[in-house]
C-alpha cells in the first residue's frame, strides 16, 4: 500500500501510528531527505572533530518502537555522508541540548503525549533552532516522498559513522548552573512523570544522580518508570484528568507543590500546595520576572515574548517590571522565531512551553521548574500565595466547539459584539480577538479555527468570574449553530 507521508508529516514535527504510518522504511526516507535538505547544506566543510562530515545528534523517548526507527533514521543519514551520534534516551529538550552543545542538527524520536501506538519525529538545525514546515520540513516530505516511491538514492562512497554519547550529566549540570537553588529553604516536591521521560531527567537534576550535589528537595516520584505503553495516565499533564493522581499525592503527602510533565519532558505543569493547578499564564509571569529582573540588573532592556491567549497578567506585570512584551501567534515555532528575531531572554504559552534566550532559545520544561522551585523556596509564601499574585484575572480554559462553518461563525458572532460594544478592538493576528478592557465590564476573547478539524476555539479572560462567564456562555450561543452537533473541551 502506498505510504502518505502529507498525513503524518505535520506543521512542526513528524508524527504517525507505528508502523502503519511511521515504520522503520519511511524512517529511512525521512533520514536520506533531513541529510540532503537541512545537514548538508548547512555543515561546516570540516565537519565535526575533523571527520570531513557533517554530524546529527538523535535522541529518542522511552517509546518500544524507538529504537528500530532511530536505527532506520541514522542508517537514512549516514548513507548520505552524514556522521551520527546516538544520545540514547532523553527528554527533548535534552536534545535540545547536544543540538546546542555540540552545535549540529538533531532528531528526537518522541511523539510527546499521544498515545502508544503513536511515535514522532522533531527537527532542528544546529543551534536547536526549528525545523517546520516554512523552515525546511515540507521539501524533507516531498524528497522523503519521492525516495518512498522508488527514487532511493545510491549511498555515497564515503559513508558516515554512528557512535555513542551519555549526554545527561552535562545537560543536568548545564540546567543547574543557570538557577541557584543551593542556598535555598527545603521543600517538598511531588513530581509526576507519566512514564515518560521525565522519570530519567528529574533525578538527575532535581536530585543527584547526575554527580551533582543534592539540592534542598525531598522529592516523592509518581510514575517514574519509563513505560511507553503509559499504564497510569496520558502523559498529557494539559487535560486536568491526568492531574488527578499528583494533584491527590501533594495533598497527602503535605508537600510544597506538585511539578507534572508530559510525555517527553519538555512542557511542565504547576500544582500548588492545596492541590490546585496554577495556570501556565502565571507561571510565564513568574519565571519571566526572575528572569527580566536578571536582565535589568546587567543593565540590559530585556524582551518576554507571550503567545496571544496567554493572561493579559503576562504584558502587564513584565511591562510594569521594565521588560518590552512581543506578542504572537499561537505555536512553538512562531514563539521561537520571535524569540530569535527579537533576542528575548524568555517566552511562555498556554500549552506549557517555556523558552529560554540561555537554552538557544529553544523550551525547556525543567529550566521552568527549577526557577518555579527558586522563586518559591527563597520567599515564605505559598505556592498558591505566590500563584494569586501572577493571576489578577479569570480565564475560560480553551473551549472546543464544532461548526460547520468556522467563517460564518465567528463573523456572526463580531457582528453581534460590534452592535452590543460599539468600542470593542478587534484585531486577526490569529484568528480574531475581541478586546473590551479599557472600560468596565473589562474582558477579551479569541476565536482560532482549528487547521485540521472543523473546530472554533474559545479562550475568554475577564476581570471577574461573573464577567467571565457571561461572555463565554454569550459567544458559545453566537458560535454553535442551533442544529448543529457540538462539543466541548476545557483545558485549563
Amino acid at each position: 500500500m502506498a505510504i502518505d507521508l502529507s498525513s503524518i508529516v505535520k506543521a512542526y514535527d513528524v508524527r504517525g501510528v507505528v508502523p502503519d504510518q511511521l515504520s522503520p522504511q519511511v524512517a529511512q526516507a525521512l533520514g536520506v531527505a533531513f541529510a540532503r535538505v537541512v545537514v548538508l547544506p548547512d555543515a561546516d566543510a570540516a565537519g565535526p572533530a575533523g571527520s570531513g562530515h557533517p554530524g546529527v545528534v538523535i535522541g529518542r523517548d522511552m517509546r518500544e518502537s524507538g529504537p528500530d526507527l532511530v536505527d532506520a533514521f541514522a542508517e537514512g543519514l549516514t548513507s548520505a555522508g552524514v556522521d551520527v551520534t546516538l544520545i540514547g534516551l532523553c527528554s527533548t529538550d535534552g536534545l535540545y541540548f547536544a543540538s546546542g552543545q555540540l552545535d549540529v542538527p538533531g532528531a528526537m524520536f518522541t511523539a510527546s503525549h499521544n498515545p502508544a501506538e503513536y511515535n514522532g519525529i522533531k527537527l532542528c538545525r544546529s543551534g536547536a533552532r526549528p525545523v517546520g514546515q516554512e523552515t525546511g520540513l515540507a521539501e524533507i516530505r516531498e524528497l522523503a516522498q519521492e525516495i518512498l516511491d522508488g527514487a532511493f538514492p545510491e549511498p555515497v562512497a564515503d559513508t558516515g559513522q554512528v557512535t555513542e554519547r551519555d549526554l545527561l550529566g552535562e545537560y543536568a549540570g548545564f540546567l543547574r548552573s543557570l538557577v541557584d537553588l543551593s542556598g535555598s529553604r527545603p521543600l517538598k516536591v511531588v513530581v509526576d512523570a507519566g512514564n515518560g521521560m521525565a522519570g530519567l531527567t528529574v533525578p538527575a537534576v532535581l536530585g543527584d544522580a547526575a554527580g551533582l550535589a543534592a539540592l534542598p528537595l525531598q522529592l516523592v516520584p509518581l510514575f517514574f518508570e519509563l513505560d511507553g505503553s503509559f499504564p497510569n495516565h496520558e502523559a498529557n499533564p494539559l487535560e486536568p484528568s491526568n492531574l488527578i493522581d499528583l494533584q491527590a499525592a501533594v495533598v497527602a503527602n503535605e508537600a510544597d507543590l506538585g511539578l507534572a510533565f508530559d510525555g517527553d519532558a519538555d512542557r511542565c505543569f504547576v500544582v500548588d500546595e492545596r492541590g490546585g493547578a496554577v495556570s501556565p499564564s502565571a507561571v510565564t509571569a513568574l519565571v519571566g520576572l526572575a528572569e527580566v529582573t536578571k536582565e535589568l540588573a546587567a543593565g540590559r532592556t530585556p524582551t518576554v515574548i507571550h503567545n496571544l491567549i496567554t493572561s493579559r497578567a503576562v504584558p502587564d506585570l513584565l511591562s510594569a517590571a521594565g521588560a518590552k512584551t512581543v506578542r504572537t501567534r499561537v505555536g512553538h515555532s512562531f514563539i521561537k522565531a520571535q524569540m530569535a528575531e527579537h533576542g528575548a531572554v524568555f517566552g511562555g504559552e498556554h500549552s506549557a512551553h517555556y523558552y529560554f534566550r540561555d537554552f538557544w532559545f529553544a523550551d525547556t520544561g525543567m529550566l521552568a521548574a527549577l526557577h518555579v522551585l527558586a522563586a518559591l523556596s527563597t520567599q515564605e509564601h505559598t505556592m498558591s500565595e505566590l500563584a494569586e499574585m501572577f493571576e489578577p484575572y479569570v480565564g475560560s480554559g480553551e473551549i472546543n466547539s464544532t461548526v460547520s462553518d468556522a467563517a460564518t461563525a465567528t463573523e456572526r458572532v463580531l457582528d453581534a459584539y460590534r452592535v452590543a460594544y460599539p468600542g470593542i478592538v478587534v484585531d486577526t493576528l490569529d484568528g480574531v480577538t475581541v478586546s473590551h478592557w479599557e472600560s468596565h465590564p473589562q474582558w477579551w476573547f479569541n476565536l482560532r479555527a482549528s487547521n485540521t478539524e472543523p473546530l472554533l476555539r474559545l479562550n475568554v479572560e475577564a476581570a471577574d468570574h461573573d464577567i467571565m462567564e457571561k461572555v463565554r456562555d454569550d459567544v458559545l450561543s453566537l458560535v454553535r449553530e442551533p442544529a448543529a452537533s457540538t462539543e466541548e473541551e476545557e483545558t485549563s
